[in-house]
């Protein structure tokens, strides 16, 4: 199949949107713990859909992860577990800075990872990317990407120091910018380990090619992999919280119990119409967040495979994406509201500036998969 860079950026921009939008159904859920509603969207994130879709789209998947090497799928699930450590930290992010800012932050490291070092490692990057004028052109699209994340995080901050402590708990419960910042660098840097994963896992995607899968569909026995390796670290993790804040009982209870009676007294009782807990509602919610944030790398694996030899571009375009459909969902829940002009301007730079990275980073594309200046 010849490469169509066009439509790959199409495919990343609708990643971008399934992951800018998953944390949304996550607002809706009512008197669940985070490691309650996290780990039931992480089911279906990091287990039902990529196994599913694996099975349904793709040939013979467990011929194809039983002749995979050993050593191929050893890192492919050791980096999708140090991503899962990423995707934890992530959670927090949204929680202490909101969807705009703790997205704009956390991915400015993630795209910046994710993107150079793939090529740096397999010692590409001088001979694929500076020598060539199409792997330089990407490379300047990379960096209108990083400068666009940059402009769009200045936005946030110039936000915070506009609001009042009154306004930022209205639109985001837990706001706090200094921890915030440090879980966004820590969960940024980390997640870029995704993108670790799915190179570790190249692969795999050859063996289910040999297997007679559509090429479109072959990136999809890498998900499995790595995703296991995210589910694994997310699950212990939730499962100490489960230990420690006593929620586990929360899967199966219709109310919430009453606070131990050491916080009882430090704390107002909980009416009992305030402790009914909305199961129903709250499992189809987080499943809705989990089966969207997993979309974002079905289409990823689509897109990737129509990049031609700068696959490593990949990531950029999904960071991009992801950074713009956040940022709309943020304007759209109102988190920028009583922003000055000044500020707002910034982010509408910033989201130009991300748009016009994966237009010059899907042309160099183009041009690396042989196509010519019209």
């Amino acid at each position: 199949m010849t490469p169509n860079p066009f439509l790959g950026v199409m495919f990343h921009w609708l990643g971008g949107f399934a992951s800018g939008s998953f944390y949304v159904p996550y607002r809706f859920v009512r008197r669940w713990a985070w490691e309650v509603y996290w780990l039931v969207g992480g089911f279906f994130s990091w287990i039902l859909a990529p196994w599913i879709l694996g099975w349904l789209k793709t040939n013979d998947l467990l011929g194809v992860l039983a002749a995979a090497p050993i050593e191929s799928l050893g890192w492919s699930y050791f980096w999708g577990a140090m991503w899962g450590l990423g995707g934890l930290t992530f959670g927090l992010t949204m929680r202490y800075l909101g969807m705009s800012l703790g997205m704009g932050v956390a991915l400015g490291y993630c795209a910046a990872f994710g993107t150079l070092m793939p090529p740096i490692f397999h010692g590409d990057f001088v001979p694929k990317v500076l020598a060539t004028t199409s792997g330089r052109i990407i490379l300047i699209g990379v960096a209108i990407c990083l400068l666009g994340i940059a402009v769009a995080g200045m936005a946030g901050m110039s936000k915070e120091r506009e609001m009042s402590e009154a306004q930022k708990k209205a639109t985001i419960k837990e706001f706090n910018f200094t921890k915030g910042i440090l879980v966004a660098t820590f969960s940024g840097v980390m997640s870029a380990s995704f993108a670790y994963g799915l190179d570790a896992a190249t692969p795999l995607a050859s063996l289910s090619r040999q297997a007679g899968t559509p090429e479109l569909w072959t990136g999809l026995p890498k998900l499995c992999v790595v995703l296991l390796g995210g589910f694994t670290s997310n699950f212990l993790w939730c499962l100490c919280l489960f230990v420690r804040n006593r929620t586990g009982y929360q899967f199966l209870a219709r109310t919430l119990r009453e606070a131990p009676a050491e916080a009882q007294a430090s704390a107002a009782p909980i009416p009992a119409a305030d402790r009914q807990v909305p199961r129903a509602s709250n499992y189809f919610f987080s499943a809705l967040a989990g089966t969207t944030w997993y979309m974002q790398f079905f289409f990823y694996t689509m897109g990737e495979t129509q990049m031609g030899d700068y696959k490593f571009s990949s990531w950029t375009l999904h960071m991009a994406s992801i950074i713009l459909f956040s940022s709309l969902w943020g304007i759209a829940l109102k988190e920028w509201k009583g922003s000055s002009g000044f500020t707002k301007t910034l982010l509408f730079l910033g989201l130009l500036m991300l748009v016009f990275s994966t237009i010059v980073v899907g042309f160099g594309n183009y041009l690396g998969a042989g196509g010519n200046v019209p």
